[in-house]
């Protein structure tokens, strides 16, 4: 087995997120508006009191509201919208305003490029840099919670940070979470030259910077509303985490963290392009856009309607931040390995069947003859091998049988390599998210198709987030709220361990990983073997 056929597939599965994130019950939006309508609510919500609670951040006062045993402050702006002629450029700083703000609605996603998988899809446009903040309703200035800052997942072409509510974890952890919508698609990653040469940066990775613009604003705010600003905790998930690698990596955000969870987005699994690859095929989504002439390149993409931008983009999908530039010189991956990155402890994971997401939109019921042909088609001569390791006769399905192998052989493997990088600089602590009933992310489960433990499980135990086929059952909302406290440790001190559960070790030596199971969370040395790394790493072995 030679490692140079596992980042073909792992390319081929990043670029299927965007294919297959959706919600079977939600048609493709006739529209993307540009105006503010009613927020999108995506998770069950308690009762909201008629307490309002006031900040004044740097751009104005806040009316917020209580929400359970939090409080939250929503549809905050933290960048002007890039709209119109700041359209491809840096986010700018959010104006001030007299008054006081409501700060009780939620704003719209940002355009999607997929646009599927909202539970308003018309509730989309390109004034979106806005984020919600949440808090314990006891939080006063002056308190210095730890912050978590929330970067949403979604391939680079669509999701919202409004989907991903941080009460509980605000009220358990006794924290503040911040969940942030930052730019996707081309609109968000989109290295023309005619573009990247009108800023300092020389940068097309407008969501990235994007992302930065929300950390320093969390930076600049977050203690009027009861956090510390020297205390801020990345959080992401597949993208989000992505983006996390990112901001590991650049030296745009040094010093502005002080930790980071990386969950189903391992650094070297996740691989962007460099600055001649991103500009050649922002040049032939320029073309496909109506923009084809490089002199006035600019200035047509910047009229073009945001639908028509859409449309471009569906056969030439955003790769997400490029390297190469000011804000990020170097592949992610391998600044990190080389020590050139912004070192902090580190919480890194994934789930145990992840591919079962992906799969689940293209080959459900695959036949064995089936799974035999696709492994030839992907590895070639390597297929007797990689057969050979996952018989399908060995797995409850063809269906389990593809997922073991493309779980394997990106998501887990690439986590335990990343992992090992930063546990040889840093604090990690590595776990594997386990349940064998978890529900499915926006419920969709082919019938008769276990899509337990799939790419996005965890999500409904970390948020207040219900888009399942089903809610948390009593132990699993009990698994959950353990989840969310070992998160918000970490986010305290940099150790994820709470008094009364079992012990997290750091990843040292045997590289010991936490199974996270509702029933029986345990530590185990056996990572490598169950996912077989070393097949996947090119060892040979008898």
């Amino acid at each position: 087995m030679t490692r140079s056929i596992v980042p073909s597939v792992a390319l081929a599965l990043l670029l299927a997120v965007a294919a297959l994130f959706t919600h079977p019950a939600v048609a493709a939006p006739a529209r993307q508006s540009l105006t503010a309508t009613p927020p999108v609510v995506t998770t069950a919500r308690p009762a909201v009191t008629t307490e309002r609670p006031v900040v004044t951040t740097d751009q104005g006062r806040l009316a917020g509201q209580v929400n359970g045993r939090a409080e939250e402050f929503l549809g905050v702006p933290y960048a002007a919208p890039p709209v119109e002629d700041l359209r491809f450029r840096p986010p700018r700083p959010a104006a001030r305003w007299s008054g006081t703000r409501e700060a009780t609605r939620q704003a719209p996603a940002c355009v999607q490029f997929l646009p599927v998988g909202l539970s308003d899809p018309e509730y989309v446009s390109e004034d979106c840099l806005y984020l919600d903040v949440y808090r314990p309703r006891h939080a006063r200035p002056g308190d210095r919670l730890p912050v978590l800052l929330w970067i949403h997942g979604g391939a680079f072409v669509l999701g919202t940070g409004t989907q991903f509510g941080g009460r509980t974890m605000a009220d358990l952890t006794d924290s503040v979470v911040v969940s942030v919508n930052y730019r996707l698609g081309q609109l968000g990653y989109l290295a023309a030259p005619e573009l990247t040469r009108e800023n300092g940066l020389g940068s097309g990775s407008y969501g990235l910077m994007d992302q930065i613009a929300a950390l320093n604003w969390t930076r600049g705010n977050i203690a009027a509303f009861g956090g510390n600003p020297a205390n801020i905790t990345l959080w992401g998930q597949s993208a989000g985490s992505a983006s996390v690698c990112a901001m590991l990596s650049s030296p745009r955000t040094a010093g502005l963290f002080s930790r980071a969870v990386l969950q189903s987005g391992p650094c070297t699994l996740l691989r962007a392009p460099g600055s001649a690859q991103a500009a050649a095929a922002a040049a032939d989504f320029a073309v496909a856009a109506g923009c084809p002439d490089p002199a006035t390149r600019a200035a047509c993409l910047r009229t073009v309607p945001s639908a028509d931008l859409i449309t471009a983009g569906r056969t030439r999908p955003s790769a997400g931040p490029a390297f190469g530039d000011g804000l990020l010189p170097a592949q992610p991956s391998e600044a990190i390995a080389s020590g050139r990155w912004n070192k902090v402890p580190v919480l890194i994971g994934s789930t145990r069947a992840e591919a079962k997401f992906f799969l689940a939109g293209t080959h459900p019921y695959l036949t064995a003859r089936e799974y035999t042909d696709q492994i030839d088609a992907m590895y070639g001569p390597a297929a007797p091998q990689v057969l050979a390791r996952y018989p399908v006769a060995g797995h409850p399905t063809p269906f389990d049988a593809m997922s073991a192998v493309l779980t394997d052989s990106t998501f887990a493997c690439h986590t335990l390599e990343t992992a090992r990088t930063f546990a040889s600089q840093v604090p990690t602590y590595v776990y594997e998210f386990d349940d064998p009933r978890s529900p499915t992310l926006f419920g969709a489960q082919p019938p008769g198709v276990d899509m337990a433990n799939a790419h996005s499980a965890e999500l409904a135990y970390v948020h207040d987030f219900s888009l399942t086929d089903r809610p948390l059952t009593a132990e699993q909302l009990a698994f959950a709220n353990d989840l969310k406290r070992r998160w918000g440790a970490f986010a305290r001190t940099g150790d994820p361990n709470v008094p009364g559960a079992t012990r997290w070790p750091p990843a040292l030596g045997r590289h010991t990983v936490l199974t996270l199971n509702p029933e029986r969370t345990r530590t185990s040395t056996t990572f490598a073997a169950d996912h077989q790394c070393d097949f996947w790493a090119g060892e040979r072995k008898s």
